[in-house]
């Protein structure tokens, strides 16, 4: 059974959805007065690194037999190599990851880091992904936020070990953080809200995250985002103005 908080590769659940979930938790705490603390967390090369799969399959979901085989079949066998003009580098035999590109690589990846969910819910911490792409977040009063805070590095530090155990890795220095609230709860807050100690690395809070292509702002505002997309329709726009000359009516209407 594919896993309640995520939103990859379920009917009609999209990175749209993922994010609406989200945002839609920060105003409801945000209309209780509450502040929340978001944390976006970054795998490195989340795909390469799946080898405990099979077992997982068979363990927690049951498959048996010819169905296990096809798995087994399908990720399996597989090699590697760059070919350029007429040069062809070393065969490289593939031990370890879920193909990418494919159809079944991400659904496979999510079964894969299905019990991640449960590792979360010990610390009343929330959990939404897509596929990869992982948010943690949290809501307190804001005279909490540190108390909240320490809840959040010792879910992280959680979260940690499990992907060391299951050969995943966690890049801290992707590793983004939000407090987000009303206007009367940031003041209370203060102007950034506490930050994370994860081990050697401090994370400190941004007034402002990109959350699955959606720049989100602490005051729950979009005027960052709508500034972004703005911005870069402008961009193209002026690009096609510089080769108008060059273009067709239907082309330029095609383009815009």
């Amino acid at each position: 059974m594919m896993p309640g908080t995520q939103s990859g590769y379920h009917q009609f659940h999209s990175t749209e959805t993922a994010v609406t979930k989200v945002y839609n938790d920060l105003l409801l705490a945000a209309d209780d007065g509450d502040v929340s603390a978001v944390c976006l967390l970054d795998l490195t090369a989340a795909f390469d690194t799946v080898d405990l799969l099979m077992l997982r399959l068979e363990r927690q979901f049951g498959l048996r037999g010819v169905v296990l085989q096809w798995f087994r079949s399908y990720l399996t066998g597989r090699t590697f190599e760059v070919i350029y003009a007429d040069n062809k580098s070393s065969v490289m035999i593939i031990c370890c990851a879920v193909p990418q590109g494919s159809v079944l690589g991400p659904r496979m990846f999510i079964f894969y880091t299905a019990d991640l969910e449960d590792a979360v819910a010990a610390h009343d911490v929330r959990l939404h992904a897509y596929p990869d792409d992982t948010q943690l977040y949290l809501s307190c009063h804001p005279q909490e936020a540190t108390t909240a805070a320490h809840t959040l590095e010792a879910c992280i530090t959680d979260v940690t070990t499990w992907m060391i155990m299951n050969r995943l890795k966690l890049n801290t220095d992707k590793t983004e953080l939000l407090w987000a609230g009303s206007k009367y709860g940031s003041a209370l807050l203060g102007s950034s809200g506490p930050s994370l100690q994860l081990g050697a690395e401090t994370i400190k809070a941004s007034d402002h995250v990109r959350l699955l292509g959606v720049t989100i702002s602490s005051d729950h505002s979009l005027d960052k985002h709508v500034s972004t997309i703005c911005s870069t329709c402008f961009y193209w726009l002026h690009q096609i103005c510089r080769i108008r000359r060059s273009l067709d009516t239907d082309s330029t209407a095609a383009l815009v």
